[in-house]
């Protein structure tokens, strides 16, 4: 039986690079499975169509099947979901009767869905309230709704929680004692311990757990992943498709194809695509004085308060850190940085960042474009004529 139809949608009201540079808000890995994954597996909605700022449509059609910023049949209303708001419920939605009708997250303004006409959609993309009938929506959980980068971590353990009773337990809010869900198709050393006593622990196709390695759920491995020798990887970790990870590893999500193969503690962070780490490497994910971590979210910004007492790093895609590289509590490092100081990073690391003890200039388009295709060949993926696109987009905005 298939859900409501619906069509998610990313209005890029909010500031959440370095997440969104290279995806859309329901594409970011915000636990086990992304918004856009989780809502299909669900089955309470069926996604039909997709909603972008056009600075992202081309690589939305190119990665996605579904229709991108069309709406086939205009004469009937649809229903639009927000792809920020990374567990919706139908219980929710359920109140939007008629068209132009918008659910509204009261404390931030946000329009989480909505019933509308096809010629109602700018509106929504603006986030223009005016324009609709409003219905307050039910309390957002922490985190729930992506509004800074460090939403990822906030809304972190109950995704994972809500992702692995679907995946594990067959169905969301279903109550079975913890297991280790091992793929056939996997590959776990005899000498590996998977500590189930505090959660399941999810094991994907083609992945490999090397002697010595300790799993302590909850946590997940994705398909084609490794888990390198004597690598122990803590509850509320999520390693995305073809990542090595080795090392100390707490509660941080790996988008996918990232590397952190030696040793180094990572805790409480976010890892973006084709990262990769320097032998190590360590982050603090915890203030000498308990207090709530600060963080900022833009080159030359201000300081925010989290909410989060252990928050650790948000990298963004294409970052690479030298060896024994040093990453303070709370630091945002944007897309395409090279790190190779040593001096310890902290604050805000702007994109495309080469950053040495003689000081920090900007990447080379030319050259950085040469290394992301070196880098993403060895996972046999040419980047297409999009994503180069929209690198360098991002690679031109410096210059803005």
């Amino acid at each position: 039986m298939s859900g409501q139809p619906i069509y998610l949608f990313d209005d890029g009201l909010v500031n959440l690079a370095p997440l969104t540079d290279l995806r859309a808000a329901f594409e970011v890995r915000t636990g086990v499975l992304t918004t856009l994954e989780r809502v299909r597996r669900v089955g309470e909605f069926d996604p039909v169509g997709l909603f972008v700022t056009d600075a992202m449509a081309d690589l939305m059609r190119e990665r996605h099947t579904l229709p991108v910023n069309i709406v086939p049949d205009r004469s009937r209303p649809i229903l639009a979901v927000n792809g920020r708001w990374s567990l919706p419920r139908s219980s929710a939605i359920v109140e939007l009767r008629g068209a132009d009708t918008a659910l509204v997250d009261e404390p931030t303004g946000t329009i989480l869905a909505a019933v509308l006409r096809a010629d109602s959609i700018p509106a929504l993309m603006r986030g223009d309230t005016s324009a609709f009938r409003l219905v307050k929506a039910p309390t957002v959980g922490k985190g729930e709704l992506l509004m800074r980068p460090w939403s990822v971590r906030s809304g972190r353990d109950a995704a994972v929680a809500f992702d692995l009773s679907l995946l594990v337990a067959g169905a969301a809010g279903r109550v079975i004692p913890p297991v280790a869900n091992i793929s056939a198709k996997a590959k776990v050393h005899p000498s590996a311990v998977l500590d189930t006593e505090g959660g399941h622990i999810l094991i994907g196709d083609n992945a490999v757990v090397r002697p010595g390695a300790v799993l302590i759920g909850p946590c997940s491995v994705g398909h084609n992943s490794t888990v390198l020798d004597r690598a122990v990887i803590r509850p509320n970790t999520v390693i995305g498709a073809q990542c090595k990870v080795a090392g100390e590893v707490s509660g941080v999500i790996f988008q996918g194809y990232a590397n952190k193969a030696h040793d180094g503690f990572l805790g409480d962070s976010y890892v973006g695509e084709w990262v990769n780490l320097g032998a190590g490497t360590t982050n603090s994910n915890l203030l000498n004085t308990y207090g709530e971590v600060a963080a900022m979210a833009s080159p030359g910004g201000s300081y925010e308060r989290t909410g989060e007492q252990f928050l650790g790093a948000i990298i963004g895609d294409h970052v690479k850190t030298a060896i024994c590289t040093r990453i303070m509590t709370g630091a945002v490092i944007h897309t395409g940085a090279m790190l190779a100081a040593t001096a310890a990073v902290t604050g805000c690391v702007p994109p495309f960042a080469w950053r040495t003890d003689e000081g920090e200039k900007s990447y080379r388009l030319s050259k950085f474009l040469e290394v992301i295709k070196a880098a993403m060949s060895r996972r046999a993926i040419t980047p297409s004529d999009a994503y180069l696109n929209r690198v360098g987009s991002l690679h031109a905005a410096l210059d803005a």
